[in-house]
C-alpha cells in the first residue's frame, strides 16, 4: 500500500506545471462557486463564512456546503400554491388587538386569521397521549399525522397499534414522518401498511444522487394530527418515551395543544400541503375537502403560522419579533433552544429597556451541550438590559411558548433559534385570547418555581465558561 502511495506521489510530481494547474483549478472553483453563493444575497456574515470555508478547504468545504449549505425549495412552494387552490383555509376578520400582526402573518404564509371553539393546553406527554389515543379510537373518516421524531418504543407502539386498529376498521390513516427523525422506524410501520394505512417519509436521504443536493439539513419539525377534520393537535411533543413521564420519569417537560373549530381546517391544509409535496399525490385532496366542512365560528381568535426553507419570509420569526415589539406590559418567552439572531435579541432587550416585564425561561441543561453553551453566551446582554432569565431543572424543558401582555399567545413546534426560524419546516399558532393567556401565565409561573434565576455575578472562569460559550456562539447560525 505504501509503495502504491509513493508511486502515485512520484507520478504527480512528474506532471509538468502541476502547481500552475492546481492553482488555476482552485481559482476557477472559487470564482464559479463563490459567485453563485454571492448572488444568493444572504446575510454578509454567512456569505463570507462560506467563502472562507470554501477557500481554505477546497474539497472538504465544497462537500460541507453541498450537504449543509443553505437551500431554497421552489418545487415545494409551487406544489403548495396548487394545493391552496383546492383546499382553501376559511378566513374571518382579524381582531383589532392583533390586526397588524395577523396581516403580516397572512401576507407571509397565505393563512388567514380564523377561530377555535375549544383550546386545551396539554402539559406533559401523559396528558397528550391519553387524549390523543381517545380521539383516535373515535375516528370515523380519516386520521392525518405528521411528526418529526417517532421512536419504536412503548409510546410509539401504543399509537401505532391504535392507528392499525382504526385502519382495519376502514378509517383512512395517512402518516407523514421525517426521514431523519424517524429513521429507526423503517420496518416499524409494516403492520400499519398491512392494515391499509399509508406512510410517507419527508425528505428521505439521497446521497446516491450526486447531481442533487441532499436534504440532510432541511427537516420537517412539525407535529400535527387531524382527526375527521374536527379535532387537531399541534405543539412541541414528538412520539417517544422521552416525552412520556408515565413511561420515563426523566421525560421532557413539554406543552401541546388540542383544538377544535375552524382552526382545524388550517392545520389540515398544512398537512395536506406537506403530504402532497412528500408523495406527489393530488387525487386525495378532493376527498379531504369533502371531509373538512367549515365549522361554526368559535370565540378564540387563532391563526396558523408556517415557515420553512420554501419561503424567504421567516414567518414564525417575524411573528415572534413583531409580537414582542408590540408589547406594552410583559413578554414571557419559554424555549428549549435559545440561539437568537440580531432582530430577536434587539426586540427582547428593547422591551426590557423600555421597562416591560421580560422573562426568559430555558432549560438548565438541554439535550445539546453545544446549544446550552451558545444560549448562555447571550445571557450577559439580556441581563444588563433588564431581562429576567431563568433556568429550569432538573428535567429537560421542551416547551415552546410566547406570552405577550394578557392575550397574545404563540405556541407550536418552533424553537427560538436559527434552525427553527430558517431551516426547519415549522408550525405554530398565534392566539388572541385573554383566557388562554391567563392559563399560559399560570403555567409559566408554576415552572418558575423550579427555575432558579440567573443573575450577573463575579467574572466567570475563562476556560470553563466564557471560552466554551464564545466558541459555541460561533456556530449559532448552524444550531
Amino acid at each position: 500500500m505504501l509503495d502504491l502511495l509513493r508511486q502515485g506521489w512520484d507520478w504527480l510530481g512528474a506532471v509538468p506545471h502541476l502547481r500552475l494547474y492546481l492553482t488555476a483549478g482552485w481559482a476557477l472553483y472559487l470564482l464559479l462557486l463563490g459567485g453563485w453563493i454571492i448572488l444568493q444575497k444572504r446575510e454578509p456574515v454567512a456569505t463570507v463564512s462560506w467563502l472562507l470555508g470554501l477557500a481554505l478547504l477546497p474539497y472538504v468545504g465544497f462537500l460541507i456546503y453541498h450537504v449543509f449549505g443553505p437551500q431554497r425549495i421552489e418545487r415545494q412552494r409551487l406544489r403548495r400554491a396548487r394545493v391552496r387552490g383546492e383546499l382553501p383555509a376559511q378566513a374571518l376578520a382579524e381582531n383589532e388587538e392583533v390586526a397588524e400582526l395577523a396581516r403580516m402573518v397572512r401576507a407571509s404564509t397565505g393563512l388567514p386569521m380564523t377561530t377555535a371553539s375549544d383550546v386545551h393546553l396539554l402539559v406533559d406527554g401523559a396528558a397528550k397521549y391519553d387524549a390523543l389515543l381517545e380521539d383516535v379510537a373515535r375516528a370515523r373518516h380519516h386520521i392525518h399525522l405528521e411528526y418529526y421524531i417517532w421512536h419504536p418504543d412503548t409510546t410509539g407502539a401504543a399509537l401505532r397499534d391504535a392507528l392499525v386498529e382504526r385502519a382495519r376498521a376502514g378509517v383512512k390513516v395517512r402518516l407523514l414522518v421525517d426521514a431523519l427523525g424517524a429513521a429507526r422506524c423503517q420496518r416499524f410501520f409494516a403492520s400499519l401498511l398491512e392494515a391499509g394505512g399509508e406512510v410517507a417519509w419527508f425528505h428521505p436521504t439521497r446521497f446516491g444522487r450526486v447531481w442533487q443536493r441532499p436534504w440532510t439539513n432541511l427537516r420537517s419539525h412539525r407535529k400535527i394530527v387531524v382527526i375527521d377534520g374536527r379535532i387537531a393537535y399541534t405543539g412541541g411533543m414528538n412520539v417517544t418515551d422521552d416525552q412520556n413521564e408515565r413511561v420515563n420519569p426523566a421525560a421532557y417537560r413539554d406543552l401541546h395543544l388540542r383544538v377544535e373549530g375552524n382552526l382545524v381546517r388550517a392545520l389540515q391544509l398544512v398537512f395536506v400541503e406537506d403530504w402532497a409535496y412528500a408523495t406527489g399525490e393530488r387525487e386525495f385532496i378532493g376527498e379531504v375537502e369533502r371531509q373538512s366542512p367549515p365549522l361554526p365560528r368559535g370565540d378564540v381568535c387563532a391563526q396558523v403560522i408556517t415557515s420553512g426553507p420554501d419561503s424567504p419570509w421567516e414567518a414564525i420569526h417575524r411573528a415572534h419579533v413583531g409580537a414582542i415589539h408590540a408589547a406594552r406590559q410583559r413578554v414571557w418567552l419559554v424555549t428549549p433552544y435559545f440561539v437568537p439572531g440580531e432582530a430577536a435579541m434587539m426586540s427582547l432587550t428593547s422591551a426590557a429597556l423600555a421597562g416591560l416585564d421580560v422573562r426568559l425561561l430555558v432549560p438548565k441543561m438541554s439535550d445539546s451541550r453545544l446549544v446550552t453553551l451558545a444560549a448562555r453566551s447571550y445571557f450577559g446582554p439580556l441581563l444588563k438590559a433588564g431581562v429576567k432569565v431563568y433556568e429550569y431543572g432538573p428535567r429537560m424543558l421542551h416547551t415552546k411558548a410566547l406570552l405577550v401582555d394578557d392575550s397574545t399567545v404563540v405556541i407550536g413546534s418552533a424553537n427560538f433559534d436559527h434552525r427553527s426560524f430558517r431551516l426547519n419546516f415549522e408550525v405554530s399558532v398565534l392566539f388572541d385570547d385573554a383566557r388562554l393567556g391567563a392559563a399560559l401565565a399560570e403555567l409559566v409561573e408554576g415552572e418558575l418555581a423550579s427555575a432558579p434565576r440567573v443573575r450577573l455575578g463575579p467574572r466567570r472562569s475563562l476556560l470553563r465558561a466564557r471560552l466554551p460559550e464564545a466558541l459555541a456562539r460561533l456556530l449559532s447560525p448552524l444550531l
